[in-house]
């Protein structure tokens, strides 16, 4: 198919996400045919190095042999069956080696398909375990100021981006926020976050009786610009949540499956959530899921002969075989390629290859946390992030800045000629967008 035919039958039939597709005027789409370990293709032949996972969910490449020799086995004994009086290998096991995961404080599992839903569910189960001890008055949730949790309605009442909230704001039912503990200096984040825990503390002090939970995306606020924080706010804020009975749900969408160099964020506290939620890297890339993983004294709080003291949340693919059967694969490749030791080495060599970048004259910022590296421009061009894109894609690499803010969230499987690839298209994409 020539990539013009399929480029006009896109616009005249899809609505692509978080866009507005006016802009394609200027910017056009990518027809993409495949992908292949770290680069996608298009339907010309031209390559792209996908330096952002595809929106942070590709962890080891594109078509990987492994995942999909997993998935072809799947197709051949069950594709998909409702979970609602049935249950099967894959989701048993899944939920099984997560909760080993937590050291098995976080003992059940509840599947959806995608990073808001898993927000909604978490919302919904601490309202509602609150309903179920007699405490319905603890209905409130609390985040982080510039935080981002999702699209849905339930989601962005703890979304704190105007660009995604405003337009819905007669809709959603808004939380309070408190101040983010995050610094773009590293050299003050200890200080950051203990004050952010101070706010957090005496907010809680006067609130908890109307408030459920607070939400917090562990480390890195990745939508808000990649802002990073230091893990002393992560046992702060666990500890106010205990004096205060107020429930602590960690958002680990982005960050969890060993983004911030743990497999979980929260290990880098040394804390447990009460809610914990996983999506987009826990298939590998490969398909829609979505986790929430809860305490045993949770899942009792729902345990009864009333109907309506259960959780009756639930969508048709709940816990889909492919989708769990890909996120075991991805598991395995963890625990057989040793990949939490070997992205230590593979984050200070694309750290290193960086030095010449941190030292752009137009650079600021640079900053890491595990597997995510984010540097801000120094340019008010409100078209600097397009121009990125598009000066990006003409070097060979995807980058897709927030605002001023490039960030890399590549797959896990890159080398040191990749990593120097990566380092010097980047530089000369945003050279080539400075004059654009």
């Amino acid at each position: 198919m020539h990539s013009n035919d399929l480029l006009q039958r896109s616009l005249n039939a899809v609505w692509h996400p978080c866009t507005q597709m006016k802009h394609h005027e200027r910017f056009p789409l990518i027809p993409l045919e495949r992908g292949e370990g770290l680069w996608l293709f298009d339907t010309e032949g031209r390559r792209y190095f996908d330096a952002v996972s595809s929106w942070w969910v590709n962890l080891f490449g594109h078509c990987n042999p492994r995942i999909n020799a997993a998935l072809q086995r799947q197709l051949g004994t069950l594709e998909h069956a409702m979970l609602a009086g049935f249950t099967h290998r894959p989701v048993v096991e899944l939920s099984e080696r997560l909760r080993a995961l937590t050291g098995n404080a976080l003992g059940h599992a509840f599947y959806a398909s995608d990073g808001a839903s898993a927000t909604e569910i978490a919302l919904k189960m601490s309202a509602h375990y609150w309903r179920n001890s007699g405490m319905p008055g603890k209905n409130r949730f609390l985040s982080l100021a510039g935080s981002y949790h999702g699209e849905t309605a339930g989601a962005l009442s703890v979304t704190d981006i105007d660009l995604f909230r405003d337009a819905y704001a007669p809709l959603v039912r808004q939380s309070a926020t408190v101040p983010s503990p995050a610094s773009a200096d590293a050299s003050t984040r200890a200080q950051a976050a203990h004050s952010a825990a101070e706010a957090l503390d005496a907010w809680l002090a006067e609130h908890a009786d109307s408030t459920a939970a607070l939400i917090v995306e562990p480390l890195v606020q990745c939508a808000t610009g990649m802002a990073m924080y230091d893990a002393e706010y992560l046992r702060r804020a666990r500890a106010a949540c205990d004096r205060h009975r107020v429930h602590l749900i960690a958002d680990e969408i982005a960050v969890g499956c060993g983004r911030t160099g743990t497999f979980f964020a929260c290990e880098q506290g040394g804390i447990q959530p009460d809610f914990l939620c996983l999506s987009k890297g826990i298939s590998g890339g490969y398909l829609p899921l979505s986790i929430v993983l809860s305490t045993d004294e949770t899942y009792r709080a729902f345990y009864d002969d009333a109907t309506v003291r259960g959780f009756l949340h639930s969508h048709s693919y709940t816990g889909n075989p492919l989708a769990c059967t890909a996120a075991l694969a991805t598991l395995d490749i963890f625990e057989s390629d040793k990949v939490l030791a070997t992205n230590l080495e593979r984050a200070a060599a694309l750290t290193r290859a960086a030095a010449p970048l941190q030292q752009h004259a137009r650079i600021r910022n640079f900053r890491r946390t595990g597997m995510i590296w984010a540097f801000d421009v120094d340019c008010d061009d409100p078209q600097l992030s397009r121009k990125i894109f598009a000066a990006g894609l003409s070097h060979e690499v995807l980058l897709r800045p927030i605002g001023r803010t490039v960030y890399w969230m590549p797959p896990y499987i890159f080398d040191d000629a990749d990593a120097a690839f990566l380092v010097q298209r980047t530089g000369a994409a945003i050279d080539a967008a400075l004059v654009a």
